[in-house]
């Protein structure tokens, strides 16, 4: 076998156990969605709807209000969207802990962009992650905006996707966390942003919530095979 057809071949395994390990992940959410009667989703940092899609494969049939800060994404999100009377695009924001204005860091891989500055070892391993730009944005809080979309529903879930930022969106939401039924947020085990929270900090911060950890997804690892960041899931059992 020659190389080019040995390097193809281990693409397409690549690709295939990543394909295989969403439709997992997402076979689990669903599983807590059924059995917490959840019902609405916020999908904060949704970048162009993979989540939302990935739910919705899962079997998901609530609704989904989605938030996202990149200019180019949010267009597309809205063009997917726009296919499903359910899900719902909140104008361009980002979500954080106060009101304002804030300057988004634009990383050429999209999924990577982040208020806060980038780390060394995010950028050492997913190179393509650099920053290439920047772009300004509203900043509001999850308090501020929840209320237009709360009504007729009875267990909300909030997902965050957020790069770092998860404390702040966290601290924006304390009005509605009590009404939030689970959650589902990337826990760093390592820096990978500047100024960031890591995974025991936002652990004891949501069970201090009241929310039970319910499981650990596989996230993002560097070359060596260490993993420097998971997703959790969490659910409020009372």
């Amino acid at each position: 076998m020659t190389s080019g057809i040995k390097n193809g071949a281990r693409t397409l395994l690549r690709k295939l156990r990543r394909g295989s390990t969403a439709k997992r992940n997402a076979r689990q959410l669903q599983r807590g969605f059924d059995a917490f009667g959840i019902d609405l989703v916020f999908d904060v940092g949704a970048n162009t709807g993979q989540f939302a899609r990935e739910i919705r494969d899962g079997g998901f049939k609530g609704r989904i209000v989605s938030f996202e800060p990149l200019t180019t994404a949010h267009r597309e999100l809205a063009r997917a969207a726009a296919r499903d009377a359910s899900w719902t695009v909140h104008e361009r924001c980002a979500l954080g802990d106060r009101e304002g204005s804030v300057a988004l860091n634009v990383a050429g891989n999209s999924v990577s962009s982040s208020i806060l500055e980038m780390a060394a070892a995010h950028a050492t391993a997913a190179p393509e992650s650099a920053y290439v730009g920047h772009e300004q944005t509203a900043l509001v809080t999850l308090d501020s905006v929840a209320h237009q979309y709360l009504g007729g529903t009875q267990r909300p879930f909030l997902k965050i996707d957020t790069q770092g930022f998860e404390w702040q969106v966290l601290t924006g939401a304390e009005q509605t966390l009590p009404s939030i039924r689970g959650v589902l947020c990337e826990l760093s085990l390592v820096v990978l942003y500047e100024g960031q929270h890591l995974w025991r900090d936002v652990i004891d911060r949501l069970e201090a919530a009241g929310f039970t950890l319910w499981g650990l997804q596989p996230g993002f690892m560097d070359r060596r095979g260490r993993n420097l960041q998971s997703d959790a899931i969490f659910f409020r059992e009372q």
